[in-house]
């Protein structure tokens, strides 16, 4: 019986890539240009992969460390930033990146904070959503339903977001670390944007933890071998803080190693766009489109959403946009949607495709590793997951990015904005954790009561 099951879950794995594989033929028969779309597909697909074996998620990350001062996942993430940032320095070397600084203000520090008290209400960042949907999850389905549906109306209902953008964050000024450095020849980047920006940062924050954390709990165990539970007579030596820091980097080999393939594989999806950018004479999908003659796919400026890396959120504003257009709204009388970002079909859509590509990747991983279950929700659940989709949605539009594009991507190539996103929305994680926490104890005490009552 277990054989027969272990049987349909690989058939089930195997059709999902041979699907895919279907898919990539016939765009590429129906026009060699649709080749930028299954790159996105197929890099989507590899993430989703990663993230499902590395059960690799931003939310967890910080729920993790600051409900139980677990620091597996928040270590990987930093890991992969910092990889990320060297690929991209090299890249700019070369002259290949995609790369772009975004306007650096509070914007990214209030829609990281909301953000952040979403993805941990929802239970899973913007890409965690994502690869758990992909895995059966019904509650991030539902948080995903969510974030599509927000983003849109939240952009275009009542003009506000338009006043938003052309009032203060198109004022405010775009900063890359390395534009510093420019005396340094193309070392700017490795200097500005890979050592100030990315791995000074990255060590001040671990070792922070590490003395908060990790540090306390070995502080801990080593009183308690001493018998002195007081701590009163304990001491750490250099050494044994060196070994101790170390210990807590490597502390999860299959976190660290999910990390550093994520790290190479963005820096990777940068490389390949470019060089398909470079190859059909475009800097935007939007151009194929409308030589392909799809014109109403495109913005009044010609262009899709189309950041050139990995990103999430506004591909899936795109599509809840999409369906409600269908339903007879003008979801184009925006500045988001009919100037900059399109409103393609979900077939013309390369990163919509990317997302339905991560889900994907983490179906099959999920199915190969038997992990796969459908995870119907509560009505508990469910509540959270539209609350924390509706944030998340919310805060990823008011930072013009999420987990991904708000923070990774930005931090990694030298955008001190990404570090703002981050600071933010690590304090809205920390208000959503000591606010769930009283919410479980809360629901505790009344099946406590209801049992004494009996």
């Amino acid at each position: 019986m277990e054989a027969d099951s272990e049987t349909r879950r690989r058939l089930w794995a195997f059709g999902i890539i041979g699907f895919l594989l279907i898919v990539s033929v016939w765009y590429y028969a129906k026009n060699p240009m649709y080749i930028y779309l299954v790159a996105y597909t197929w890099f989507g697909f590899t993430y989703g992969v990663l993230q499902q074996w590395g059960r690799f998620c931003f939310a967890s990350a910080w729920r993790d460390l600051i409900a139980l001062r677990v620091t597996r996942m928040y270590i990987g993430i930093m890991i992969a930033l910092v990889i990320l940032g060297v690929v991209i320095a090299y890249l700019e070397v070369q002259g290949l990146s995609t790369f772009h600084p975004a306007p650096l203000g509070l914007h990214e520090l209030l829609g990281g904070f909301i953000f952040g008290l979403g993805m941990v209400i929802a239970g899973g960042c913007a890409t965690g959503t994502l690869y758990k949907s992909g895995e059966g999850n019904l509650s991030s389905a539902t948080t995903l339903v969510a974030m599509m549906f927000s983003q849109a109306l939240f952009v275009d209902v009542g003009g506000y977001f338009d006043k938003f953008l052309k009032g203060y964050v198109f004022k405010q000024p775009t900063v890359r670390v390395s534009s510093y450095f420019s005396q340094y020849g193309d070392a700017k980047y490795f200097i500005g944007d890979v050592l100030i920006n990315g791995f000074l940062v990255v060590l001040i924050l671990l070792g922070l933890t590490y003395f908060f954390v990790t540090r306390k709990d070995l502080m801990e165990q080593k009183a308690a071998a001493a018998a002195t539970a007081d701590g009163g007579n304990v001491s750490m030596t250099f050494r044994e803080d060196l070994a101790g820091f170390w210990g807590m980097i490597t502390a999860s080999k299959r976190t660290a190693i999910a990390g550093a393939l994520i790290g190479l594989v963005a820096g990777l999806n940068i490389l390949v766009i470019q060089g398909l950018r470079n190859r059909f004479s475009m800097d935007n999908f939007g151009t194929a489109l409308i030589r392909m003659g799809y014109t109403e796919d495109v913005s009044r400026t010609g262009r899709v959403f189309d950041p050139g890396y990995w990103y999430i959120t506004s591909q899936e504003a795109q599509f809840g946009a999409w369906f409600l257009e269908k339903l007879g709204m003008n979801m184009r009388d925006n500045f988001f949607f009919g100037v900059t970002n399109g409103l393609p079909h979900p077939l013309n859509n390369p990163l919509l495709w990317m997302s339905f590509g991560l889900m994907l990747g983490a179906a099959v991983m999920a199915l190969l590793s038997n992990e796969f279950k459908w995870k119907k929700p509560n009505r508990e659940l469910f509540t959270f997951a539209i609350l924390g989709g509706v944030l998340m949605g919310v805060g990823a539009r008011i930072a013009l990015g999420c987990n991904i594009g708000g923070f990774y991507i930005r931090a990694a190539g030298g955008d001190p904005g990404g570090w703002v996103f981050f600071l933010g929305m690590g304090a809205g994680a920390f208000l959503a954790v000591k606010g769930m926490t009283w919410w479980t104890e809360r629901q505790l005490s009344k099946i406590d009561l209801d049992l004494e009552i009996e």
